[in-house]
């Protein structure tokens, strides 16, 4: 795995460099037909967990971009706790996945793409951990234009 640190590009902030990498994990995603969400775990500068929507490929509803990415950043850090690591995903995490870095404890939550339908913050702003940062909105027209046309895509499709 190739790791992947701020400094390797100076001249944007760190979450819109880190989101860059969770929209190529997106990216990913939409290759395979599924919903073009993706996801990173960054601690200490590194990306040490990274993960695309699966739940098609896996006939499995949980496989969401942001379990992929905790579970496999928690393998990394060889430990269940992830609180001084960070998660980027390219949309506001839903109910599950922010149950899920409640448990896992994660330090900062950053999104881009705002879900007004199904995202944590309108059903329950509290469902992640007390102290869990959370920012949204960054490079938010690039991650809600890649499941738009995805989504007006599978519409033409139909």
């Amino acid at each position: 795995m190739r790791y992947y640190s701020f400094t390797d590009d100076p001249v944007i902030s760190p979450d819109d460099f880190y989101m860059q990498l969770a929209l190529q994990e997106a990216k990913a995603a939409l290759k395979e037909d599924e919903i073009p969400i993706g996801a990173i775990v960054v601690c200490e500068g590194q990306v040490i967990g990274r993960g695309h929507n699966l739940t098609e490929r896996l006939n499995d509803v949980s496989a969401h971009a942001e379990m992929q990415a905790l579970t496999a950043a928690a393998n990394a850090m060889g430990g269940k706790y992830l609180q001084n690591c960070t998660l980027y995903v390219t949309m506001e995490p839903c109910v599950m996945c922010a149950g899920a870095t409640y448990w896992f404890q994660i330090g900062k939550i950053v999104f881009g793409a705002y879900d007004p339908q199904r995202g944590f913050g309108r059903i329950n702003q509290k469902i992640t951990h007390p102290k869990t940062v959370v920012t949204g909105g960054i490079l938010e027209n690039e991650c809600s234009e890649l499941v738009r046309s995805f989504f007006r895509q599978k519409r033409i499709k139909n």
